[in-house]
């Protein structure tokens, strides 16, 4: 796994401005919490080093169609920057093409043009060609929140899922010398960089294969049947658009009073963010999704239709405690009840109900399976888990006797 830096640890606990957003090239300070993103101060919606507009080399969106990469080039310099559905959030400079100036043209940057990197931070202070549009290609991380940039089949940038530009954290450039709120030299990174993008080349590979998605499945079938007993129905709640995940409904049995439903293949890719939450972020990386119910389990099902695909389209991960509120009215929620949110739990048997089935034992890429189980709450227990704590809200309901079966 590449090594997160320090100054992004926790971050995503407690947003703040942090003193390496700012850098010193030559004797200038730059404050790129202030600037937002390469683009300058100016707040022009697009580079323009010269009258008109930029070329657009590549647009490239992830196969989750939540982040896009767009890289340009007006002329002087080329950059990459990676989207979210309106803005750009990350950045990295690729290349200059004409010689580097000593420092930073500030007034360039005032008028919204892309800046020029100073001679003493790239390797090619008198400027390089400009770059093949038709030899650029992206290849997207597995989790969809990071991308690397080829050059044929030289890699030419990688913009992780920590790059931020509010935080004075921009991506990885191959001709970049040191660290300049611009862009990072990749070389110092390439370790484990490098093996992130040998991954990610690896994943889609297998990923887009329709018959790898059948043996996943296929085994996931299997798995289920073991714990839970035959299926019934099985259906796709993914829409055609990637990820792609299933439900298996497993209707009751001798020992079983209740249907159990499961996604089948939110766990054949990690969640996005999990790797800049600390020490084994990857044994919390891959999840699958449960509800037990004595309710018509096409009702309940939709919940997944929302839940399911919720980690890669928002950019967020999905981990025991958290909870969501219902994006619709109390009157639509699938969990009924008059609740309007879900608390999700890796062992629910705290609550009332029988015993919870142990769904462990399953592996993606020799890495552990974790399921969580939903159960339906309201907005103010919702509140509650957020202000107090998850565990203060599981000690109410338990006092409820509340069960974690939805019926």
């Amino acid at each position: 796994m590449a090594r997160i830096p320090p100054q992004l640890k926790n971050s995503h606990r407690t947003p703040r401005r942090n003193s390496h957003s700012c850098r010193v090239i030559g004797l200038m300070w730059i404050d790129f919490v202030a600037m937002q993103s390469m683009r300058g101060r100016s707040g022009h919606p697009r580079i323009a080093a010269h009258p008109g507009q930029p070329v657009t080399l590549l647009d490239s969106e992830s196969p989750y169609r939540s982040r896009r990469l767009v890289v340009e080039y007006d002329g002087w310099t080329s950059a990459a920057y990676m989207y979210d559905a309106t803005d750009p959030i990350a950045a990295t400079w690729l290349a200059n093409h004409r010689k580097a100036p000593a420092d930073i043209d500030l007034t360039m940057l005032d008028a919204g043009q892309a800046p020029e990197m100073p001679e003493g931070y790239t390797k090619h202070p008198d400027g390089r060609e400009p770059l093949d549009a038709q030899a650029l290609r992206a290849v997207w991380f597995e989790e969809g929140d990071g991308v690397a940039l080829f050059e044929g089949y030289e890699l030419l940038a990688v913009i992780p899922g920590w790059s931020n530009m509010s935080k004075g954290m921009p991506g990885y450039s191959r001709d970049v010398i040191g660290q300049t709120p611009f862009g990072w030299a990749l070389d110092d990174a390439i370790a484990g960089l490098g093996q992130r993008v040998a991954e990610a080349t690896d994943f889609w590979r297998w990923r887009l294969d329709p018959s790898a998605w059948d043996q996943f499945r296929q085994g996931m079938l299997g798995h289920l049947l073991d714990r839970l007993g035959p299926g019934a129905r099985y259906w796709d709640v993914s829409g055609g658009r990637q990820p792609l995940v299933g439900v298996s409904e497993r209707p009751p049995t001798g020992r079983r009073s209740f249907t159990v439903l499961t996604t089948v293949g939110m766990s054949c890719q990690r969640m996005p963010v999990v790797e800049q939450t600390g020490a084994g972020a990857r044994s919390r990386s891959k999840v699958e999704l449960a509800v037990a119910t004595t309710m018509p389990a096409n009702q309940v099902g939709t919940i997944f239709r929302w839940l399911a695909q919720y980690p890669w389209h928002e950019v967020s991960w999905l981990s025991s405690g958290q909870t969501l509120p219902w994006y619709q009215g109390t009157a639509t929620f699938p969990l009924g009840g008059g609740h309007e949110a879900v608390l999700f739990l890796d062992n629910p048997s705290r609550l009332l109900g029988p015993d919870v089935p142990d769904l462990s034992g399953f592996t993606v890429a020799s890495e552990p399976v974790k399921w969580l189980w939903l159960i339906p709450i309201s907005n103010r227990e919702r509140l509650i888990a957020e202000s107090r704590g998850a565990a203060s809200l599981i000690n109410q309901m338990a006092s409820q006797s509340r069960s974690w079966v939805v019926g």
